[in-house]
């Protein structure tokens, strides 16, 4: 699904909780040539993942004999007829198309966002509304589809703004009620031009195997084209459902920025609990592993925080484990006599001397209280003292055995305390 469809879906939901209706997504499968299967399947897979699922869902292929009624009684009753034409393929051959009657006057509508529009119908002239008595288009199904089923509100983008008068004269023609339209303003992309999944990678599929979350996505594109008022940017679902209104939807197309979905994502991510994040994580890198053939580490519990403060998307966590940023959570690690003093800025005397003072340090911290905050308490006066370079350095590269790796403290935290002075013991000995 393009990424404009799901927040076409989302205003359509939002709006229906709200006033306690009905939402209902309908598969317009008319063009049977362009229809497939799996395509059908992955739509809804989509509102299931996006959290968007419908109240009722059906095909516009399963209502052809309805449809095919009420071509038969619009012919009968002079409102529509058929015409024999050249075929637009073959114009050697003719078809027997169905046309609308047009009135030929204007015809005004109300935009719950937009306000009143008006159209001269008789630029449309006698539209086909179906290939033959047996088919028909896009238009008529939907509007003989929308007739049936009660619908009060007709919520969409606003490149069907032009289908409205076309549509509303078949929905006159029929004897049904005009339901309240709306129309959104598109997504433009960082050139202003209309979002696209080709060119863009706007698809939903695209954010979903780069590692964003529903919760992020949804949120995001809520406030594109709507403003909640006030300075709140977080919401969940249930909150987006108090707070939508249509009066509050932009006329102005909403341009989309993935820095800016990309912030979204991390936010939420560090909204869900260790628990939460990790068993999503394990989810997606199952569901993508891209021949990588990854699986979610035995400690993965353990740096969730590190995970949740770094990464943006659950690819970019993926990413840390794959590259081995935290291989120093494995048992056995190599630490280079160089690397311990490379950043130091002091030689290895006053290094293997820091060193030692840190394993008296560690000492005085029981081994059940050896967190973060703890270990920083311990160590920081001393290290602001000496000289910080000089002792947090060391501390780091023995404990990660890497030049990148988390701050100090919050590595002794997580290997903890007896791997800490295992580790610093191991690097005495080195130097």
């Amino acid at each position: 699904m393009h990424i404009g469809t799901v927040r076409t879906a989302l205003f359509n939901y939002l709006y229906a909780k709200q006033h306690k209706g009905t939402y209902f997504v309908r598969i317009e499968d008319t063009d049977k040539e362009r229809n497939k299967e799996e395509w059908v399947d992955a739509i809804w897979q989509d509102f299931e993942w996006c959290g968007l699922p419908p109240d009722a869902k059906y095909r516009t292929s399963e209502r052809l004999e309805r449809h095919v009624a009420l071509l038969h009684t619009l012919v009968e009753a002079g409102k529509a007829y058929l015409s024999k034409e050249p075929k637009k393929d073959d114009p050697s051959q003719t078809a027997e198309v169905v046309r609308l009657k047009n009135p030929n006057t204007n015809l005004t509508f109300h935009d719950l966002i937009r306000g009143d529009i008006t159209f001269d119908t008789t630029e449309l002239g006698d539209f086909v509304i179906a290939r033959s008595l047996q088919d028909p288009l896009y238009h008529f199904a939907v509007v003989a589809d929308d007739g049936d089923a009660g619908v009060t509100h007709v919520l969409r983008a606003e490149e069907h703004i032009s289908n409205t008068p076309r549509q509303i004269l078949i929905l006159e023609a029929l004897g049904f009620k005009r339901p309240l339209y709306a129309h959104f303003p598109l997504i433009l992309a960082p050139d202003r031009s209309k979002l696209s999944k080709r060119k863009h990678g706007a698809s939903i599929e695209n954010y979903r195997a780069q590692g964003f979350i529903p919760a992020a996505i949804i949120n995001y594109l809520a406030l594109l084209g709507w403003n909640p008022g006030g300075e709140q940017e977080l919401f969940t679902l249930d909150e987006l459902v108090e707070r939508f209104s249509l009066e509050r939807v932009h006329k102005a197309g909403a341009v989309f920025d993935i820095e800016k979905l990309k912030w979204f994502n991390h936010e939420h991510l560090k909204r869900l609990s260790a628990l939460e994040y990790a068993v999503q994580l394990k989810q997606f890198m199952e569901e993508h592993k891209g021949g990588h053939g990854e699986h979610a580490p035995d400690y993965l519990i353990d740096i969730v925080p590190e995970l949740q403060a770094r990464a943006q998307t659950l690819g970019e966590a993926v990413e840390a484990l794959r590259t081995g940023e935290f291989a120093f959570m494995e048992s056995d690690i190599s630490v280079d006599a160089l690397l311990l003093l490379e950043g130091a800025k002091t030689d290895a005397l006053a290094v293997k001397k820091h060193l030692e003072k840190l394993l008296e340090l560690f000492a005085t911290i029981p081994t059940e209280a050896f967190t973060k905050d703890a270990v920083k308490e311990a160590v920081f006066p001393y290290a602001t003292e000496v000289g910080r370079s000089a002792v947090l350095w060391p501390m780091r590269t023995a404990l990660s055995g890497k030049e990148k790796s988390p701050d100090p403290f919050t590595l002794a935290a997580l290997v903890g305390k007896e791997k800490t002075l295992e580790r610093i013991e191991q690097a005495l000995q080195i130097l």
